[in-house]
């Protein structure tokens, strides 16, 4: 299933959140660092920070203009960023939604088109459908991944939260979380999938030894929030019982507040290493939700589909310095970001790259040349690997 996403559609949405909360109360929520490292060397190319939400609807967040969510953090990224509103994701899924990200291709490109092979396929567990798992991952292994491209510039990589396809050297990271397939919990993550929820140890350890090091890093922070399970800390579910439709988006509003303040700490740590200044900074989601108000899981429309629940995610660019914080009416993808990194760090862009730069929109005010966007909807599970 093609579908196509028009400008024309979504300019009232834009109109509707364009004076929506500013982002002052972000910049108190997060305040100063109380001890600020020296900055590092001023040649050294820019480091690169992916901060990847996981189910979560575009529409959650205080920049956004919702009304009940608490993302102090993220409002606050937002008012230092280019801000596309009107931004999606190719497909509604996570799995081929993240192979995207980090390969700037469509699905039918990277040939990731689902989460799973199809049990028709092979019995679950069986050394058949073992090599069909393996199989999928091997499709990733033919792309030259963001990871591999700044490797070539001198970049170490950091691989934590979700990650699918097999041990994080796969896709090209030189230090990382996730073991991988075939290792038990290899699915999605195993190890990498601890972080977030508990801590972001792991990531503060590799930024600090990058900065030992004075070596341009490139970080992949895509955790299991606010994706379920939904259990929050007591102390946010607490915040919302009584301002929410159901239990289940208390929990769900709960969580995105948490995801909020693992960004916060993550962005402090960064400002107290004295980062920041010569950091590009992207974030978005791999894919969207609507919360069930009778159960824990999303509701139709969202999460798997192409509506806007399902495929409409933020996309925010910082780079201070280079890219002045503005809204943009423009329609974005998440295609862009591959092309856009590699033009901003000076890496050699791969030939097939659907996407656009952006970098002459948000840092130079040149016009966009785009004036649609082109998604792909596809099974849960794979039928053909082909």
């Amino acid at each position: 299933m093609l579908f196509r996403i028009f400008p024309t559609v979504l300019f009232l949405a834009t109109l509707l959140f364009s004076c929506q909360q500013g982002p002052e109360s972000g910049r108190r929520a997060c305040g100063e660092s109380p001890k600020v490292d020296p900055p590092p060397s001023v040649d050294r190319p820019p480091n690169v920070v992916f901060l990847i939400s996981d189910d979560q609807a575009w529409t959650d967040y205080g920049f956004m203009g919702h009304r009940a969510i608490h993302t102090p953090h993220i409002d606050r990224l937002a008012s230092q960023s280019a801000v596309f509103r009107n931004a999606y994701v190719p497909t509604a899924l996570c799995r081929p939604s993240l192979a995207t990200i980090i390969t700037g291709k469509y699905p039918h490109q990277h040939r990731i088109t689902g989460n799973d092979p199809a049990p028709e396929l092979a019995a679950p567990k069986s050394a058949e459908y073992r090599a069909l798992q393996s199989r999928l991952i091997d499709l990733l292994d033919q792309q030259p991944s963001l990871p591999k491209l700044l490797a070539a510039k001198g970049y170490r990589s950091f691989q934590s939260g979700k990650w699918w396809e097999g041990n994080y050297a796969r896709g090209g990271f030189t230090h990382g979380m996730t073991r991988g397939f075939p290792e038990p919990g290899g699915r999605h993550g195993d190890d990498g999938l601890t972080i977030g929820r508990p801590g972001l140890g792991p990531i503060l350890d590799f930024v600090d030894a990058s900065v030992q090091a004075d070596e341009p890093f490139f970080l992949w922070y895509a955790p299991l929030l606010p994706h379920s399970p939904h259990n929050p800390p007591e102390r946010l579910l607490e915040k919302y019982k009584a301002n929410s439709p159901s239990i289940h988006h208390a929990r769900y509003y709960a969580m995105c507040e948490w995801f909020d303040e693992s960004i916060g700490q993550l962005m402090a740590h960064l400002d107290a290493k004295g980062l920041s200044q010569n950091t590009i900074f992207v974030y978005t989601g791999d894919n969207g939700w609507l919360q069930s108000d009778k159960s824990p899981n999303y509701a139709l429309r969202s999460k798997q589909s192409p509506y806007d629940a399902g495929v409409r995610q933020p996309l925010l660019i910082r780079w201070d310095g280079v890219v002045k914080p503005r809204d943009y009416v423009e329609l974005a993808s998440t295609i862009d970001i591959v092309p856009t990194i590699v033009s901003a760090t000076g890496c050699q862009r791969p030939d097939d790259l659907p996407g656009l730069d952006l970098l002459p929109l948000i840092r130079d005010q040149q016009p966009l040349e785009r004036d649609a966007i082109f998604g792909e909807g596809f099974a849960h599970d794979v039928y053909d690997l082909g």
